[in-house]
This record gives C-alpha cells, sequence and structure tokens, in this order.
C-alpha cells in the first residue's frame, strides 16, 4: 500500500477528470464529482458483493432518463482508502483513479459492467 496525503489524492483526482474527453465533461453536467476515505456500508450493499469498492456512480444513467433535468446532481465517488490500498506504487494510484472514473462516468453514461470490462474499464 502506497501513502499518498489526501491533498495530492485530490490532487491527482483533478487531474484525471480534466483529462477526460471535452465532451464527456461537457455531459457530466449536474454531475458531483467527490473523493471520499471509505465507502458506507450501504455503498457495499449496492454493490452487489463487489470485494473492493473503489467508486461509485450514484444517479439515472442518461439512456435511462425520462422528462427534464433532475433536480439532485447525480455523483461520482473515488474512494481513496481502497484505491490506495489496491496500489504498491504512485503509478498505479494514477493509473487506478483514471480507470475507476472513466468506470464511473462509463455507468452514467449508461454503460454496463460488461461493457466496461469489455472497453478496459472494469
Amino acid at each position: 500500500m502506497i501513502q499518498l496525503s489526501r491533498a495530492e489524492f485530490n490532487r491527482l483526482a483533478r487531474h484525471a477528470y480534466q483529462q477526460l474527453p471535452p465532451r464527456v465533461r461537457q455531459a457530466l453536467n449536474n454531475v458531483d464529482v467527490a473523493v471520499e476515505e471509505w465507502p458506507a456500508p450501504e455503498d457495499l450493499e449496492s454493490a452487489e458483493g463487489a470485494a473492493t469498492l473503489l467508486g461509485l456512480y450514484v444517479g439515472v444513467p442518461l439512456p435511462e432518463r425520462v422528462g427534464g433535468a433532475p433536480l439532485l446532481p447525480d455523483r461520482i465517488v473515488l474512494f481513496r482508502q481502497p484505491i490506495l490500498r489496491s496500489c504498491a506504487t504512485r503509478a498505479e494510484v494514477v493509473r487506478e483513479i483514471r480507470v475507476t472514473l472513466w468506470h464511473e462516468v462509463g455507468h452514467y453514461l449508461g454503460l454496463a459492467e460488461h461493457d466496461l470490462h469489455r472497453l478496459g474499464y472494469g
């Protein structure tokens, strides 16, 4: 496990977000992207038995929306401690943040788990 301050982790997460293509960032209108230390017990339950939860998308995927814009923002959360515990180097952390962010953005865009695995974001 690598040690990385919360501030440095947040900086890496912001950098990963900024590297998303402009069209993807524009599609993330009304989506809060946050970093939390650990998933809550209810997050683990919603992950359907995932051994380790590195990130989570909470909301209604774009293809499933009906009517106007949602009142509350959707949410993408990166979980700092599980990501750090799954990585041995800073380079691995950078990669895992990017992959996890893309994975959760994929859920927002309506991709299923098998689609994300096929694309390398599983």
